[in-house]
């Protein structure tokens, strides 16, 4: 009898052991959840990189030329290398940047050593079935994080495809772990007048971008912790 007393209370003690590891596991979790938006948008320490990685993504449309009409007011020599990357099903996005890259480039050599081009695939291709769409979904995450640790972007400038959700997720996912630290930068885009794109909302909410930025007065007074800077266009 004592014996089987022993044997329960040894077994729940082990149990509640397990349990109170995983509340402070969780509770860790949290607070290191908390301090990472704490830390978004907070200025870069003094002594920090004369140059920073960056991740650009592009996406169809007028995506693509409101990006690259905001990296032509940047200082390229602080951000290099650029990454650039669009979707699979879009080429002619980083034919753009490429001829962006040539135009800013002054030798060759540099040209190479500073940019690359980069393609990821989507994760729903418009008129898929959802059905088909969660497999599709689960390589798109896997190849964004794929390209995340290879690339280990310290900047990325995203302003509205679909394709930077899952690098923006991951991102965030390593900021909280403690692999990378990537300063997240979102404008929206000048066609969005009344209401974020579902990728702003999504970000603005889960308060995943570092600085968020909008082209209208009217968004910013609806969305508070979003930055306005006029049209950029």
């Amino acid at each position: 009898m004592e014996e089987g007393c022993s044997c329960l209370y040894s077994r729940m003690a082990s149990r509640f052991s397990i349990g109170l590891l995983i509340l402070l596991a969780i509770v860790l979790l949290m607070v290191r959840v908390l301090y990472v938006i704490y830390r978004c948008g907070k200025p870069l320490p003094k002594g920090a990189s004369q140059s920073f990685t960056t991740l650009i993504v592009l996406g169809s449309g007028g995506h693509t030329a409101e990006m690259l009409s905001l990296l032509s007011v940047l200082r390229k020599d602080r951000f290099t290398p650029r990454f650039y990357i669009a979707a699979a099903t879009d080429n002619m996005s980083l034919q753009k940047a490429r001829s962006f890259e040539d135009s800013v480039a002054e030798k060759p050599a540099v040209k190479e050593a500073s940019s690359q081009f980069m393609q990821i695939y989507r994760s729903r291709e418009v008129g898929q079935s959802y059905v088909t769409s969660v497999w599709t979904t689960i390589v798109a995450i896997v190849h964004a994080l794929w390209l995340m640790i290879r690339i280990r972007p310290q900047v990325i400038l995203c302003n509205g495809p679909g394709t930077c959700i899952p690098l923006c997720v991951i991102a965030f996912v390593f900021k909280v772990l403690g692999i990378r630290w990537s300063s997240i930068f979102y404008v929206e885009s000048v066609a969005r007048v009344k209401k974020l794109s579902l990728s702003g909302l999504l970000l603005y909410k889960l308060r995943i971008a570092d600085q968020f930025f909008v082209q209208w007065p009217q968004l910013q007074k609806k969305y508070p912790r979003a930055h306005y800077v006029g049209c950029l266009m």
